[in-house]
């Protein structure tokens, strides 16, 4: 099975590496690449400034979104990723701090696939990497 691409913008460099051990931990196979905010996030999809060379920044499967990140934000990154026709069908999944149902409903609403509220405990938060990695990794095709 070819590995799944994850591309994960988040400002945080912690969360970055929690996320990342939690799905090693998980144990299936998959790629992660890290942006820390919305500006880059663009960059990233549309390979351009510094991001131009596909073997080392490969096409995301997978997205995994803050919302509150500097220069651009989540909201207003995931808002143009919907409107361009050629990186729309990437999956998008909201990972965040928030958990407030305006945030939840407006995701939606800009056409995020999941939203995930992040656990501060390592072990919920592992918990919920698993089912996202079997769910989104493992189920979804």
């Amino acid at each position: 099975m070819k590995p799944i691409e994850i591309l994960m913008a988040d400002d945080d460099k912690d969360d970055q590496l929690l996320t990342q051990k939690a799905l090693q931990k998980s144990r299936l196979l998959n790629n992660i690449h890290f942006v820390g905010n919305g500006a880059e996030l663009l960059d990233y999809l549309h390979h351009r400034n510094g991001f131009g060379d596909r073997e080392q920044y490969p096409h995301p499967d997978l997205i995994l979104l803050d919302l509150n990140m500097p220069l651009v934000d989540g909201r207003e990154a995931l808002k143009r990723i919907k409107e361009d026709e050629r990186i729309k069908h990437i999956p998008v999944i909201i990972l965040t701090t928030s958990d407030e149902e305006k945030e939840v409903l407006e995701s939606y609403g800009h056409g995020a696939n999941s939203y995930i509220t992040k656990p501060v405990d390592f072990s919920e938060f592992l918990e919920a990497m698993n089912v996202l990695s079997e769910y989104w990794i493992s189920i979804v095709r």
